[in-house]
């Protein structure tokens, strides 16, 4: 890998907004591989046989992705953590028992941005769902719902997708 800088970054307009819309969970080894364009870094995703199914979880507020660089001048090492943390409001049996099986599955996952960037998480080696909790809340205003932390270790920080992916299957409404 050549280490040789390439360009420069202006300061962009004070126009951000963050958080994320959507969450989309895929069973680990039915992404065959991706293709990473030279010119724009992003990621086209090749399915395997069989194609991912994805799985589409809406989320608003209090959800968040971030990515740790762990670099060591020591150990010539660099790594990258990727860390989901999911806040899903309502309690309901449904939801319960489908996060219970994310919660020991190694899913590759797609975050959403406002913005419309689709990051895909754990492509090298799943995202492990590393904590969480089931929260009736104590006053009115407190959550009561689910968290989830999911975590990836990866040579590379999430790949933004130059496409969206597309959900295959209906969403529980925890409400109905």
């Amino acid at each position: 890998m050549a280490c040789t800088l390439t360009t420069g970054r202006k300061i962009p307009c004070k126009s951000a907004f963050g958080g994320i819309k959507k969450v989309l969970f895929a069973d680990y080894g039915t992404i065959a591989s991706i293709a990473v364009d030279s010119a724009t870094k992003e990621a086209t995703i090749t399915d395997g046989s069989p194609a991912p199914s994805w799985f589409e979880y809406d989320v608003k507020g209090n959800s968040s992705l971030e990515t740790t660089v762990t670099s060591s001048r020591e150990n010539g090492t660099t790594f990258y953590t990727q860390t989901l943390n999911l806040t899903l409001t309502y309690l309901d049996a449904k939801t319960q028992a489908e996060l219970q099986t994310l919660a020991v599955s190694r899913p590759y996952i797609v975050v959403v941005d406002y913005y419309g960037n689709n990051f895909l998480c754990g492509f090298e080696n799943g995202m492990e769902c590393t904590g969480g909790t089931v929260v009736t809340g104590a006053a009115a205003g407190d959550l009561s719902g689910f968290t989830l932390t999911f975590e990836g270790l990866e040579e590379t920080a999430p790949y933004f997708l130059d496409a969206a992916v597309s959900a295959d299957a209906t969403q529980i409404d925890p409400t109905a």
